[in-house]
């Protein structure tokens, strides 16, 4: 039993010898969103086709509702709506038409359930326009209105935004939040896009080559990042006892073997390079920045930024 809505315990996927998913533990909250980030090929995709039963990990498990996946497919599954990938929707029918065959096949009760979910992503009601007329922004709408039909308490939304122009992102964005906040939804959504999942997400997960590197809430990511003191010495080690002894600081954070970082903004930055200088270290660098949600993501990463 556990008492998140989602989690994984050390999930892994391999293929062959190269490994999709290593070993991760995913922990959503019920009523929140989720934002999994990473860039492309980071093992976004593969980790919600596990949590979805399309895929078997190769080990670890996957808890849904409080229950294990595996043997509960039949009770789980019906309370999750999903987006991975493209649906497969028939290009001679318009979006209604498409709809009514997904409904029928599930067996989805309500009459205005379809309505209501093209509604909802911005879609008209029985509008003569063929899915192979629609535009890629239009097809993501499509696909979100059928992940939605069945009023499902929790969405696995792979990259939802992905083909739709600012304003519909915008839309979708809004769309997302208010089943959120209004309706009690859950929500895991993947993206490449970190200002898209800045604005959305409520917790962050940062993937890259199937390792979750960081798993938090946005606020603390944002309290990670601001601004700061970085202090570049001969010896951080020696820096690191000057600050607590003679400028009675406790406020900073050791980066490696030169670098710090000082979260104190109270302190006086030629004071501090006297201090430095006096105690006979080599002052290299001493400077107040400030890092973005951008500069994060490279540095856990170890690489370039994402969009």
């Amino acid at each position: 039993m556990t008492n998140y809505l989602i989690e994984t315990q050390d999930l892994t996927k391999q293929y062959g010898s190269q490994t999709s998913v290593n070993r991760l533990n995913l922990h959503l909250k019920a009523g929140r969103i989720y934002g999994l980030l990473g860039r492309n090929g980071a093992g976004k995709t593969t980790t919600m086709k596990m949590l979805l039963g399309l895929t078997q990990p190769t080990a670890g498990a996957v808890y849904l509702f409080g229950m294990p996946l595996r043997g509960n497919e039949k009770k789980i599954l019906p309370r999750i709506g999903s987006l991975i990938e493209s649906p497969g929707f028939y290009p001679n029918l318009t979006g209604t038409e498409n709809l009514k065959i997904f409904a029928t096949l599930r067996g989805i009760p309500n009459a205005h359930s379809i309505q209501d979910a093209l509604e909802l992503v911005g879609l008209p009601y029985r509008d003569k326009k063929l899915f192979s007329q629609y535009s890629l922004g239009m097809k993501q709408r499509l696909a979100i209105a059928l992940a939605v039909m069945h009023d499902p308490e929790l969405l696995i939304l792979d990259e939802p935004i992905n083909g739709l122009d600012p304003i519909g992102i915008a839309e979708i964005r809004t769309f997302l939040r208010s089943l959120c906040d209004e309706r009690g939804k859950t929500i895991l959504l993947s993206s490449h896009i970190l200002s898209e999942i800045s604005l959305l997400a409520d917790d962050v997960g940062i993937i890259d080559h199937g390792v979750l590197l960081e798993e938090e809430s946005l606020a603390e990511l944002e309290a990670k990042n601001g601004r700061y003191i970085h202090l570049s010495v001969s010896d951080a080690a020696q820096a690191a006892r000057l600050l607590e002894t003679v400028v009675h600081t406790t406020r900073f954070q050791v980066e490696d073997d030169h670098g710090l970082r000082l979260l104190d903004l109270g302190l006086s930055l030629p004071e501090l390079a006297r201090t430095m200088v006096d105690s006979r270290l080599e002052l290299y660098d001493l400077h107040l920045c400030e890092d973005t949600l951008e500069d994060y993501f490279k540095r856990v990463t170890g690489g370039e930024g994402i969009a």
